[in-house]
């Protein structure tokens, strides 16, 4: 890319677009939605069982669907409708927030709060491929890169906002039930916009689900070694650097601030993040990716283990803003990796592969955090995964050196000529 293209960089040229514009409001509502749910949840079981193991087998219970279920969910995404298959599955998540209400007014048995999380995440796992293959159908392709720090960023305001909001109206009414109430009304809301995407529609193949067509999206992040690279680095950071599960943790029985500071807690990461996300919309196209990549996790790992030994409530605010900044530079970059190197017909797929690796290891990181809390306390517990991180970064950067040359996000740019393409 010249410097005169650079020079007319368009920092809102995705939110120009109808479409686009609903489906970065449909987006805010879902993760808004969710990131109170995730609050509401981990309140009332650790004040239910006052138990860190509990906490994490929260992760255990939402990620087992999205990895045994990821694949037919990208093989539909590929082979339907994407945006009928994300409308629908958003009326059935709002359903589960609805019934995660009614179990928090009744106060019911413990088990059917994890049965509830479990159907729920066999929704999400057919609504995360949809739902993300669905955006490069909406903005031209020249604009992926925009459209995707976009939503990045919708995820990022509502991820901040949603906790505080949850911490709140938990610290005022002195339960959970409100919250999964609004939850349920925002999910709807949610389908509702998507529904009313127009979007250039594939034909439905509906090819033969098969095991070759399931193991497509493995084969494809396999031979794209940057796509491999990016998201295994961020598999690592997230298992082991995840200390968000323990916050409940933290916000009880170290930094003594209860469920306001809990939503803080929450909330810090995703303000950082929303930052640096608004900040690089706002920039041209980046270059060196690759490093600045490597750069951005190896700082999560500095700060995770900065945040595991604070005893400070504003320091321990301080490092999760800047925890969630250096996320937000990872986020960027393998999202756009992802949506511009992979071929139409193979993105829900990819997604689905995307969605295993990266969002699951946000769930099962909260079980390896609950459960190695509960073996050796939570400081201990988050100072060790923030060590395992930086132990991650050395090893991928041996394994895969391909991604450290990385320059442009965009396939075919001249800075790239060192990297292999699938």
């Amino acid at each position: 890319m010249t410097d005169a293209a650079e020079s007319r960089h368009d920092p809102y040229a995705a939110l120009r677009h109808r479409d686009f514009r609903l489906y970065f409001s449909a987006r805010i509502l879902l993760v808004l939605a969710g990131e109170a749910t995730n609050v509401a949840v981990g309140w009332l079981l650790y004040e239910r069982t006052h138990s860190a193991f509990a906490l994490g087998l929260i992760g255990l219970v939402a990620g087992l669907p999205v990895i045994l279920l990821a694949l037919p969910g990208g093989h539909i995404a590929d082979n339907f409708d994407r945006r009928r298959v994300s409308a629908v599955t958003g009326v059935l998540i709002a359903i589960s927030a609805a019934v995660l209400a009614s179990l928090s007014y009744w106060q019911a048995p413990v088990p059917f709060i994890y049965l509830t999380l479990l159907l729920g995440g066999i929704v999400v796992a057919f609504n995360y491929p949809a739902r993300s293959a669905l955006l490069p159908q909406i903005v031209p392709r020249e604009h992926f890169a925009n459209a995707t720090t976009w939503s990045s960023t919708a995820f990022l305001a509502s991820a901040a906002i949603g906790p505080a909001f949850a911490g709140i109206l938990i610290a005022r009414t002195h339960s959970t039930t409100g919250v999964f109430a609004a939850d349920a009304a925002l999910t709807l809301l949610y389908a509702l916009l998507v529904a009313n995407i127009r979007g250039d529609q594939p034909e439905p193949s509906c090819e033969k689900m098969t095991l070759r067509s399931l193991a497509a999206g493995f084969e494809y992040v396999r031979k794209t070694e940057v796509i491999l690279a990016a998201i295994t680095l961020d598999l690592f950071a997230v298992l082991l650097g995840g200390a968000t599960t323990l916050l409940p943790v933290f916000a009880k029985d170290i930094l003594h601030v209860g469920a306001d500071g809990l939503g803080w807690l929450r909330a810090a990461p995703s303000m950082g993040a929303l930052l640096m996300a608004v900040i690089i919309a706002h920039l041209p196209p980046m270059r060196r990716s690759g490093r600045k990549l490597y750069v951005a996790v190896a700082g999560f790992g500095l700060t995770t283990i900065v945040f595991g030994l604070s005893k400070s409530f504003a320091l321990s605010l301080a490092m999760l803003f800047t925890l969630g900044a250096l996320d937000a530079v990872s986020m960027v970059i393998r999202s756009t990796l992802v949506q511009v190197r992979t071929p139409d017909e193979m993105r829900g797929r990819v997604s689905a592969v995307n969605g295993m690796f990266v969002d699951t290891s946000n769930e099962l990181g909260g079980f390896e955090s609950g459960a190695v809390a509960a073996l050796i306390g939570p400081v201990a517990s988050v100072v060790a995964g923030g060590i395992g991180t930086l132990l991650s970064v050395v090893l991928i950067m041996q394994k895969w050196p391909a991604l450290a040359k990385l320059d442009s996000l965009h396939p075919g740019d001249p800075g790239n000529s060192g990297v292999k393409e699938a």
